[in-house]
């Protein structure tokens, strides 16, 4: 339930944040020929609380990978992991520099 929650809040969020942009996303979009798909990103690179690919991306107790400001607005109430509900043994959150490196180049190679 908490995580339904907080996907809820950060879908409303994103939603907030995009809606200046969407005139101009959807002009891009219809000046894209349709033959052209964009490739799906891996699992690795989404966060599971925002569902975007991140950028900043850090490690918790857990040893999930999650966007730093979508798991500290998190831990800001809550002390469980988002992806088993689980007690955090501390709220630490260390960078992912691998994984933001290995993001980083996925977008350079698909041009995102």
């Amino acid at each position: 339930a908490e995580l339904a929650a907080a996907l809820e809040e950060s879908a409303r969020l994103e939603e907030e944040r995009r809606a200046p942009d969407e005139q101009a996303s959807s002009s891009l979009a219809a000046e894209r020929p349709p033959s052209v798909e964009e490739e799906e990103p891996p699992d690795d690179f989404v966060c599971p609380i925002t569902t975007e690919v991140m950028s900043d991306p850090v490690m918790a107790a857990d040893g999930h990978s999650y966007e730093r400001s979508a798991i500290e607005r998190w831990l800001a109430t809550k002390s469980t992991s988002p992806m088993t509900g689980e007690a955090l043994v501390h709220s630490f959150l260390a960078p992912n520099h691998t994984l933001r490196r290995q993001i980083r180049e996925w977008e350079e190679a698909n041009a995102c």
